[in-house]
Protein backbone atom coordinates (compact mmCIF):
# COMPACT_ATOMS: atom_id res chain seq x y z
CA UNK A 1 0.00 0.00 0.00
CA UNK A 2 1.62 3.41 -1.04
CA UNK A 3 2.70 5.46 1.67
CA UNK A 4 -0.40 8.15 1.21
CA UNK A 5 -2.72 6.07 2.06
CA UNK A 6 -1.63 5.14 5.48
CA UNK A 7 -3.58 7.90 7.55
CA UNK A 8 -2.72 8.21 10.91
CA UNK A 9 -1.54 6.23 13.43
CA UNK A 10 -3.47 5.57 16.41
CA UNK A 11 -2.52 8.59 18.17
CA UNK A 12 -1.72 11.08 15.43
CA UNK A 13 -4.95 13.27 13.99
CA UNK A 14 -5.09 14.08 9.73
CA UNK A 15 -6.01 17.59 9.32
CA UNK A 16 -9.37 17.90 7.49
CA UNK A 17 -10.64 20.91 5.64
CA UNK A 18 -12.27 22.00 2.27
CA UNK A 19 -11.37 21.37 -1.14
CA UNK A 20 -11.75 22.69 -4.27
CA UNK A 21 -14.00 20.28 -6.96
CA UNK A 22 -10.63 20.18 -9.19
CA UNK A 23 -8.44 19.00 -6.23
CA UNK A 24 -11.29 16.12 -5.11
CA UNK A 25 -11.57 14.94 -8.96
CA UNK A 26 -8.10 14.98 -9.35
CA UNK A 27 -7.43 12.84 -6.31
CA UNK A 28 -10.47 10.51 -7.37
CA UNK A 29 -8.56 10.16 -10.70
CA UNK A 30 -5.38 9.39 -9.07
CA UNK A 31 -4.11 5.78 -8.51
CA UNK A 32 -4.28 6.54 -5.00
CA UNK A 33 -7.84 7.54 -5.10
CA UNK A 34 -8.59 4.58 -7.42
CA UNK A 35 -7.14 2.49 -4.96
CA UNK A 36 -9.62 3.21 -2.13
CA UNK A 37 -12.59 2.54 -4.63
CA UNK A 38 -14.80 5.35 -4.72
CA UNK A 39 -18.31 4.86 -5.97
CA UNK A 40 -20.44 7.26 -7.76
CA UNK A 41 -22.37 9.02 -5.08
CA UNK A 42 -19.01 9.91 -3.74
CA UNK A 43 -18.27 12.22 -6.80
CA UNK A 44 -18.38 16.14 -7.02
CA UNK A 45 -21.14 15.76 -9.89
CA UNK A 46 -23.34 13.75 -7.24
CA UNK A 47 -24.30 17.02 -5.27
CA UNK A 48 -25.95 18.46 -8.40
CA UNK A 49 -27.99 15.49 -8.60
CA UNK A 50 -29.45 15.73 -5.53
CA UNK A 51 -32.34 18.49 -4.28
CA UNK A 52 -32.87 19.99 -1.13
CA UNK A 53 -29.52 19.20 0.09
CA UNK A 54 -26.17 21.97 0.52
CA UNK A 55 -23.23 20.07 -0.16
CA UNK A 56 -19.19 20.10 1.51
CA UNK A 57 -16.17 18.68 -0.65
CA UNK A 58 -13.89 18.12 2.38
CA UNK A 59 -10.40 16.08 1.93
CA UNK A 60 -7.55 15.06 4.63
CA UNK A 61 -3.55 15.49 4.06
CA UNK A 62 -1.70 18.37 5.09
CA UNK A 63 -0.87 19.33 1.79
CA UNK A 64 -4.42 19.79 0.77
CA UNK A 65 -4.24 22.98 -1.06
CA UNK A 66 -1.81 21.38 -3.02
CA UNK A 67 -3.65 18.63 -4.48
CA UNK A 68 -1.71 15.99 -1.89
CA UNK A 69 -4.90 13.95 -0.18
CA UNK A 70 -5.03 10.84 1.91
CA UNK A 71 -8.84 10.93 1.90
CA UNK A 72 -12.11 12.54 0.56
CA UNK A 73 -15.86 13.17 1.26
CA UNK A 74 -18.76 14.55 0.04
CA UNK A 75 -20.76 15.68 2.39
CA UNK A 76 -24.44 16.76 1.91
CA UNK A 77 -26.30 18.52 4.51
CA UNK A 78 -30.02 18.26 4.99
CA UNK A 79 -31.28 21.36 7.11
CA UNK A 80 -34.10 20.11 9.80
CA UNK A 81 -37.33 22.38 9.61
CA UNK A 82 -37.75 24.76 12.00
CA UNK A 83 -33.96 24.78 12.88
CA UNK A 84 -30.75 25.78 12.51
CA UNK A 85 -29.09 23.03 12.57
CA UNK A 86 -28.46 19.74 10.02
CA UNK A 87 -28.18 16.03 9.32
CA UNK A 88 -25.11 15.29 7.81
CA UNK A 89 -25.19 12.23 4.51
CA UNK A 90 -22.09 10.36 3.15
CA UNK A 91 -23.57 8.39 0.80
CA UNK A 92 -21.33 5.50 0.57
CA UNK A 93 -18.47 7.77 1.75
CA UNK A 94 -16.28 9.03 3.14
CA UNK A 95 -13.61 8.04 0.50
CA UNK A 96 -10.70 7.02 2.90
CA UNK A 97 -8.46 4.01 4.06
CA UNK A 98 -10.85 1.56 6.05
CA UNK A 99 -8.05 -0.69 6.29
CA UNK A 100 -6.18 2.23 8.79
CA UNK A 101 -6.07 0.94 12.53
CA UNK A 102 -6.01 4.58 12.92
CA UNK A 103 -9.42 5.12 12.21
CA UNK A 104 -9.49 8.00 15.16
CA UNK A 105 -7.04 10.07 13.29
CA UNK A 106 -9.14 10.93 10.39
CA UNK A 107 -12.60 9.99 12.18
CA UNK A 108 -12.60 12.58 14.83
CA UNK A 109 -11.80 15.97 12.25
CA UNK A 110 -14.07 14.63 10.59
CA UNK A 111 -16.96 14.72 13.17
CA UNK A 112 -15.66 18.12 14.80
CA UNK A 113 -16.00 19.80 10.91
CA UNK A 114 -19.30 18.56 10.60
CA UNK A 115 -20.30 19.46 14.18
CA UNK A 116 -18.90 23.08 13.43
CA UNK A 117 -21.00 23.38 10.06
CA UNK A 118 -24.55 22.64 12.46
CA UNK A 119 -24.66 19.24 12.13
CA UNK A 120 -26.63 16.88 14.98
CA UNK A 121 -25.60 13.70 13.67
CA UNK A 122 -24.22 12.07 10.51
CA UNK A 123 -24.86 9.08 8.77
CA UNK A 124 -21.85 7.24 6.74
CA UNK A 125 -21.52 4.24 4.05
CA UNK A 126 -18.12 2.69 4.84
CA UNK A 127 -16.56 0.83 1.55
CA UNK A 128 -16.01 -3.04 3.32
CA UNK A 129 -17.84 -5.82 2.37
CA UNK A 130 -18.90 -8.09 5.11
CA UNK A 131 -20.14 -11.35 3.65
CA UNK A 132 -20.35 -12.49 0.15
CA UNK A 133 -22.40 -15.40 -1.59
CA UNK A 134 -21.81 -17.39 -4.66
CA UNK A 135 -24.43 -18.11 -7.18
CA UNK A 136 -24.27 -21.56 -6.59
CA UNK A 137 -24.50 -21.22 -2.78
CA UNK A 138 -27.66 -18.53 -3.22
CA UNK A 139 -29.64 -20.59 -5.72
CA UNK A 140 -29.27 -24.07 -3.88
CA UNK A 141 -30.51 -22.54 -0.89
CA UNK A 142 -33.86 -20.82 -2.25
CA UNK A 143 -36.81 -21.89 -0.95
CA UNK A 144 -40.26 -21.08 1.04
CA UNK A 145 -39.40 -17.82 4.01
CA UNK A 146 -35.70 -18.51 3.36
CA UNK A 147 -33.64 -15.06 3.47
CA UNK A 148 -30.02 -14.76 2.44
CA UNK A 149 -29.50 -14.31 6.64
CA UNK A 150 -30.18 -18.34 7.02
CA UNK A 151 -27.55 -19.21 4.19
CA UNK A 152 -23.63 -19.66 5.72
CA UNK A 153 -22.12 -17.13 3.49
CA UNK A 154 -18.99 -18.42 1.14
CA UNK A 155 -16.75 -15.56 2.24
CA UNK A 156 -17.00 -13.41 5.51
CA UNK A 157 -14.83 -10.46 5.19
CA UNK A 158 -11.66 -9.88 7.80
CA UNK A 159 -11.94 -6.22 7.28
CA UNK A 160 -15.62 -5.69 6.98
CA UNK A 161 -15.93 -7.64 10.62
CA UNK A 162 -13.63 -5.06 11.88
CA UNK A 163 -14.77 -1.94 10.89
CA UNK A 164 -17.91 -2.84 12.15
CA UNK A 165 -16.34 -3.47 15.20
CA UNK A 166 -14.47 -0.39 15.52
CA UNK A 167 -17.52 1.78 14.34
CA UNK A 168 -19.64 -0.28 17.09
CA UNK A 169 -17.34 0.71 19.84
CA UNK A 170 -16.87 4.40 19.02
CA UNK A 171 -21.04 4.99 19.48
CA UNK A 172 -21.84 4.36 15.90
CA UNK A 173 -24.91 2.19 15.18
CA UNK A 174 -25.78 0.20 12.09
CA UNK A 175 -29.13 1.52 10.50
CA UNK A 176 -32.02 -0.57 10.43
CA UNK A 177 -30.09 -3.43 12.89
CA UNK A 178 -29.36 -6.47 10.85
CA UNK A 179 -32.00 -6.05 8.39
CA UNK A 180 -31.64 -3.44 5.72
CA UNK A 181 -32.58 -0.11 6.65
CA UNK A 182 -30.28 2.23 4.23
CA UNK A 183 -31.08 4.82 1.56
CA UNK A 184 -28.34 2.72 -0.35
CA UNK A 185 -28.62 -0.76 -0.86
CA UNK A 186 -27.60 -2.94 1.45
CA UNK A 187 -27.31 -6.69 -0.76
CA UNK A 188 -25.70 -6.06 -4.42
CA UNK A 189 -24.89 -8.18 -6.93
CA UNK A 190 -21.11 -8.64 -8.47
CA UNK A 191 -19.36 -9.98 -11.23
CA UNK A 192 -15.56 -9.61 -10.51
CA UNK A 193 -13.84 -9.08 -13.61
CA UNK A 194 -9.82 -8.90 -12.83
CA UNK A 195 -7.89 -11.64 -15.13
CA UNK A 196 -11.52 -12.60 -16.77
CA UNK A 197 -11.51 -11.95 -20.61
CA UNK A 198 -14.83 -11.90 -22.51
CA UNK A 199 -14.62 -16.00 -22.95
CA UNK A 200 -14.58 -16.55 -19.17
CA UNK A 201 -17.44 -13.62 -18.68
CA UNK A 202 -19.09 -16.35 -21.50
CA UNK A 203 -18.61 -19.31 -19.58
CA UNK A 204 -19.49 -17.66 -16.35
CA UNK A 205 -23.24 -17.11 -17.39
CA UNK A 206 -25.61 -19.78 -16.77
CA UNK A 207 -27.26 -22.26 -19.67
CA UNK A 208 -30.36 -19.62 -19.23
CA UNK A 209 -28.34 -16.80 -19.87
CA UNK A 210 -26.34 -17.63 -22.90
CA UNK A 211 -29.61 -19.11 -24.65
CA UNK A 212 -31.72 -15.20 -24.18
CA UNK A 213 -28.47 -13.84 -25.17
CA UNK A 214 -28.26 -16.00 -28.33
CA UNK A 215 -31.71 -15.80 -29.00
CA UNK A 216 -32.17 -11.79 -29.35
CA UNK A 217 -28.69 -11.81 -31.58
CA UNK A 218 -30.77 -13.68 -33.70
CA UNK A 219 -33.67 -12.41 -33.19
CA UNK A 220 -32.06 -9.35 -34.45
CA UNK A 221 -31.68 -6.73 -31.13
CA UNK A 222 -29.24 -4.25 -32.13
CA UNK A 223 -27.69 -2.41 -29.08
CA UNK A 224 -26.83 1.21 -28.83
CA UNK A 225 -25.45 3.76 -26.77
CA UNK A 226 -27.93 6.59 -26.94
CA UNK A 227 -27.65 10.15 -25.32
CA UNK A 228 -29.54 12.81 -23.60
CA UNK A 229 -32.26 12.88 -26.03
CA UNK A 230 -33.12 9.45 -25.35
CA UNK A 231 -33.74 9.48 -21.69
CA UNK A 232 -37.61 10.26 -21.88
CA UNK A 233 -38.13 6.79 -23.72
CA UNK A 234 -35.89 5.76 -21.37
CA UNK A 235 -38.21 6.76 -19.03
CA UNK A 236 -41.05 5.69 -20.39
CA UNK A 237 -39.98 2.55 -20.25
CA UNK A 238 -39.10 2.69 -16.73
CA UNK A 239 -42.45 3.52 -15.46
CA UNK A 240 -43.81 0.68 -17.07
CA UNK A 241 -40.96 -1.63 -15.54
CA UNK A 242 -42.77 0.12 -12.03
CA UNK A 243 -46.10 -0.73 -12.94
CA UNK A 244 -45.52 -4.07 -13.82
CA UNK A 245 -43.35 -5.44 -11.50
CA UNK A 246 -44.75 -3.59 -8.42
CA UNK A 247 -42.37 -0.99 -7.34
CA UNK A 248 -41.70 2.88 -7.64
CA UNK A 249 -38.04 4.57 -6.99
CA UNK A 250 -40.13 8.01 -6.70
CA UNK A 251 -37.73 9.98 -9.54
CA UNK A 252 -38.78 12.18 -12.10
CA UNK A 253 -37.56 12.47 -15.64
CA UNK A 254 -35.96 15.60 -14.54
CA UNK A 255 -33.67 13.81 -12.29
CA UNK A 256 -32.28 11.41 -14.92
CA UNK A 257 -31.55 14.34 -16.70
CA UNK A 258 -29.92 16.61 -14.23
CA UNK A 259 -27.88 13.10 -13.30
CA UNK A 260 -26.83 12.72 -16.64
CA UNK A 261 -25.83 15.83 -17.63
CA UNK A 262 -24.19 16.42 -14.22
CA UNK A 263 -21.68 13.09 -14.59
CA UNK A 264 -21.06 13.45 -18.35
CA UNK A 265 -20.15 17.30 -17.32
CA UNK A 266 -17.81 15.93 -15.12
CA UNK A 267 -15.89 12.98 -17.01
CA UNK A 268 -17.73 12.60 -20.08
CA UNK A 269 -19.03 8.80 -20.20
CA UNK A 270 -18.96 8.73 -16.75
CA UNK A 271 -22.78 8.08 -17.34
CA UNK A 272 -24.39 6.22 -20.56
CA UNK A 273 -27.49 5.41 -21.36
CA UNK A 274 -27.65 1.40 -23.12
CA UNK A 275 -30.44 0.71 -25.36
CA UNK A 276 -31.57 -2.44 -27.72
CA UNK A 277 -34.23 -1.91 -30.47
CA UNK A 278 -35.77 -4.09 -31.93
CA UNK A 279 -37.65 -3.72 -35.72
CA UNK A 280 -36.90 0.18 -35.36
CA UNK A 281 -38.28 0.17 -31.46
CA UNK A 282 -36.40 0.93 -28.66
CA UNK A 283 -37.87 -2.56 -26.42
CA UNK A 284 -34.98 -1.55 -23.32
CA UNK A 285 -33.12 0.78 -21.94
CA UNK A 286 -30.52 0.58 -19.27
CA UNK A 287 -28.50 3.34 -17.32
CA UNK A 288 -24.61 2.65 -16.68
CA UNK A 289 -21.98 4.14 -14.82
CA UNK A 290 -18.31 4.16 -14.56
CA UNK A 291 -15.72 5.40 -11.63
CA UNK A 292 -11.98 4.67 -12.07
CA UNK A 293 -11.61 0.88 -11.88
CA UNK A 294 -15.28 0.38 -11.17
CA UNK A 295 -18.25 -0.02 -13.31
CA UNK A 296 -22.41 -0.20 -12.26
CA UNK A 297 -25.23 -1.01 -13.77
CA UNK A 298 -27.90 1.20 -12.06
CA UNK A 299 -31.29 1.64 -13.51
CA UNK A 300 -33.08 -0.88 -16.24
CA UNK A 301 -36.72 -0.31 -17.76
CA UNK A 302 -38.15 -2.60 -20.36
CA UNK A 303 -41.16 -3.02 -22.80
CA UNK A 304 -43.86 -5.21 -22.00
CA UNK A 305 -43.96 -6.74 -25.33
CA UNK A 306 -41.94 -8.54 -27.16
CA UNK A 307 -40.14 -9.69 -23.99
CA UNK A 308 -39.26 -13.21 -26.10
CA UNK A 309 -36.64 -11.28 -28.30
CA UNK A 310 -34.82 -11.28 -24.49
CA UNK A 311 -33.36 -7.44 -24.86
CA UNK A 312 -32.50 -6.80 -21.42
CA UNK A 313 -30.41 -10.02 -21.84
CA UNK A 314 -28.10 -8.51 -24.42
CA UNK A 315 -28.22 -5.41 -23.41
CA UNK A 316 -26.63 -6.59 -20.23
CA UNK A 317 -24.04 -8.67 -22.27
CA UNK A 318 -22.75 -5.53 -24.26
CA UNK A 319 -22.55 -3.50 -20.60
CA UNK A 320 -21.04 -6.43 -18.89
CA UNK A 321 -18.51 -6.24 -21.97
CA UNK A 322 -17.73 -2.86 -21.89
CA UNK A 323 -17.20 -2.41 -18.23
CA UNK A 324 -14.19 -5.24 -19.12
CA UNK A 325 -12.95 -3.80 -21.82
CA UNK A 326 -12.90 -0.22 -19.54
CA UNK A 327 -10.62 -2.39 -17.18
CA UNK A 328 -12.83 -2.53 -14.42
CA UNK A 329 -12.22 -4.72 -11.45
CA UNK A 330 -15.96 -5.44 -10.57
CA UNK A 331 -19.46 -4.81 -12.64
CA UNK A 332 -21.90 -3.84 -9.55
CA UNK A 333 -25.34 -4.64 -10.96
CA UNK A 334 -26.81 -2.67 -7.67
CA UNK A 335 -29.55 -4.15 -5.33
CA UNK A 336 -30.92 -7.51 -4.66
CA UNK A 337 -33.73 -8.36 -2.08
CA UNK A 338 -32.59 -10.54 0.80
CA UNK A 339 -35.63 -12.99 -0.10
CA UNK A 340 -34.49 -16.29 -1.11
CA UNK A 341 -38.64 -17.16 -1.10
CA UNK A 342 -39.54 -18.16 -4.74
CA UNK A 343 -42.80 -16.87 -4.04
CA UNK A 344 -42.02 -13.46 -2.88
CA UNK A 345 -42.49 -11.29 -6.12
CA UNK A 346 -39.21 -9.44 -5.65
CA UNK A 347 -37.09 -12.38 -6.05
CA UNK A 348 -37.34 -12.77 -9.64
CA UNK A 349 -34.50 -9.34 -9.75
CA UNK A 350 -32.17 -11.76 -8.10
CA UNK A 351 -33.02 -14.72 -9.83
CA UNK A 352 -32.18 -12.96 -12.64
CA UNK A 353 -29.13 -11.18 -11.90
CA UNK A 354 -28.03 -14.47 -10.33
CA UNK A 355 -27.90 -16.31 -13.87
CA UNK A 356 -24.69 -13.97 -14.70
CA UNK A 357 -22.80 -16.20 -12.38
CA UNK A 358 -21.35 -13.56 -10.00
CA UNK A 359 -21.56 -12.92 -6.06
CA UNK A 360 -24.39 -11.47 -3.51
CA UNK A 361 -22.40 -8.85 -1.93
CA UNK A 362 -23.82 -7.65 1.55
CA UNK A 363 -21.91 -4.33 2.44
CA UNK A 364 -21.37 -2.91 5.40
CA UNK A 365 -24.49 -0.75 5.03
CA UNK A 366 -24.55 2.74 6.53
CA UNK A 367 -24.06 3.84 10.08
CA UNK A 368 -25.62 6.62 12.36
CA UNK A 369 -24.44 8.96 15.53
CA UNK A 370 -25.15 11.54 16.88
CA UNK A 371 -22.56 14.17 17.50
CA UNK A 372 -21.57 15.82 20.75
CA UNK A 373 -23.87 17.95 22.86
CA UNK A 374 -27.16 16.92 24.93
CA UNK A 375 -29.03 19.00 22.53
CA UNK A 376 -27.92 17.03 19.34
CA UNK A 377 -28.66 13.73 21.00
CA UNK A 378 -32.04 15.10 21.53
CA UNK A 379 -32.57 16.21 17.85
CA UNK A 380 -31.02 13.09 16.69
CA UNK A 381 -33.79 10.72 18.72
CA UNK A 382 -36.45 13.23 17.50
CA UNK A 383 -35.45 12.59 13.76
CA UNK A 384 -35.08 8.55 14.08
CA UNK A 385 -38.61 8.53 15.81
CA UNK A 386 -39.70 11.03 12.49
CA UNK A 387 -38.55 8.01 10.05
CA UNK A 388 -39.76 5.60 12.09
CA UNK A 389 -43.40 7.10 11.60
CA UNK A 390 -42.67 7.38 8.20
Amino acid sequence: MSALLVTADRGHEISLGPVTPAVYRAFLASGEGEELGPGFLQCPSWAQVKDGWRAQLVGWGPERESGRLSGAALVLLRQLPGTRKYFAYLPEGPVADWADPGIDGWLRPLLRHLRAAGAFAVRIGPSPAYRRWSAARVKSATGPGRRLSDVLASQVDPLGTAVAERLRARGWQRCGGEEDGDAQPRHVFQVPLVGRGPDDLWSGLNQEWRRNVRRAEKSGVEVVVGGAADLPEFYRLLRITEERDGFRLGRSLEYYERQYAALNAEEPGRMKLYLARHRGETLAAHAMLHVGRRVWYQTGASADHRREVRPSNLLQWRMLLDAQALGADVYDMRGVPSTLDPDDRSHGLLRWKLGTGGEVVETLGEWERALDGTANHALHRAFQAYLARR
